[in-house]
């Protein structure tokens, strides 16, 4: 069900892109919109794994340094049955967790001290495997799908609102006043909406795979609570642009506030896991 709506959102994404993109700029204008964002996003999602690493100033770690952290990545990753990630420290005491890299063969996965100094080695197992689980379903390389068809809506929405201010457009123009009003203003706040919303069912499946892998969704659900109680903020150094990586998402909000966040609100997920532990008990999960 869930990698169906995420299909389901990629399409309503793809078909967005393609109605706005040919209401504006016609063919050249969508395959210029789309190149410049595949080249934004291409960079991101190549260097990812380097460039958030060196961000939060993480240490690769061995079984020597910190056998409990490396023993949980190393146990899940089996079961998992991907490549050993590598594994990292980040010196903050924001309990929090995430993994980046392009590919299971290019991975790595980093918990922070704060989030070791709070887990037990059972939770610490279900927030590793939920990490491991983005690596395994490979929801990098689904995020930068979603961000350059986004990426590319953006473009074609700063050509719309550049062509209105220099009187680029008449109403002769495809979809004329309106059209231009929909390309400049509502397309990209959809295509925020969709690429939202598509995060929040990744976060959702890896949630669903690490009860998998573990064979223990509750105790991710006690992790989850733990972090989104604790008395040290989540986030770390204040940085918004890498929020959606973290397993616990320090920027999540209320009411229409959540339609923007990119995971789901927490008592949403640990009722999922609930649900999960029990299906797991009649011998069937709920994926």
């Amino acid at each position: 069900m869930n990698s169906l709506k995420v299909t389901i959102l990629m399409v309503a994404m793809l078909a967005l892109f393609a109605a706005v993109g040919y209401l504006i700029g016609g063919q050249g204008g969508m395959l210029i919109a789309l190149v410049i964002a595949m080249g934004l996003n291409f960079f991101s999602y190549w260097f990812s794994d380097k460039l958030v690493l060196k961000m939060y100033k993480a240490r690769e770690i061995s079984e020597a340094d910190h056998p409990r952290l490396f023993t949980a990545v190393r146990r899940v990753s089996q079961k998992a049955m991907i490549p050993m990630p590598r594994v990292y420290i980040v010196p903050s005491k924001a309990p929090n967790a995430f993994a980046t890299g392009r590919n299971p063969e290019n991975a790595a996965v980093a918990a922070t001290e704060g989030l070791l100094e709070l887990l037990n080695q059972d939770e610490l197992e279900g927030v590793m495997a939920h990490e491991i689980a983005h690596v395994r379903n490979r929801d990098m390389l689904i995020g930068t799908v979603a961000a350059t068809l986004a990426g590319a809506i953006g473009i074609i929405a700063s050509i719309a609102r550049w062509g209105a201010i220099f009187g680029g457009f008449s109403r002769d123009d495809r979809g004329g006043g309106i059209g231009l009003l929909v390309a400049a203003i509502i397309a990209p706040l959809m295509a925020i909406l969709i690429q939202t919303a598509i995060s929040r069912q990744r976060e959702y499946k890896a949630d669903s795979t690490s009860g998998e892998i573990t064979g223990k969704p509750m105790a991710l659900a006690s992790a989850l609570k733990k972090l989104h109680t604790a008395p040290v903020r989540l986030n770390l150094d204040q940085r918004p642009a890498t929020a959606h990586l973290m397993i616990a998402n320090p920027l999540s909000g209320r009411g229409m506030a959540s339609l923007f966040s990119t995971h789901p609100p927490v008592e949403k997920r640990i009722e999922n896991l609930q649900k999960l532990a029990r299906n797991s008990a009649h011998g069937s999960y709920v994926r």
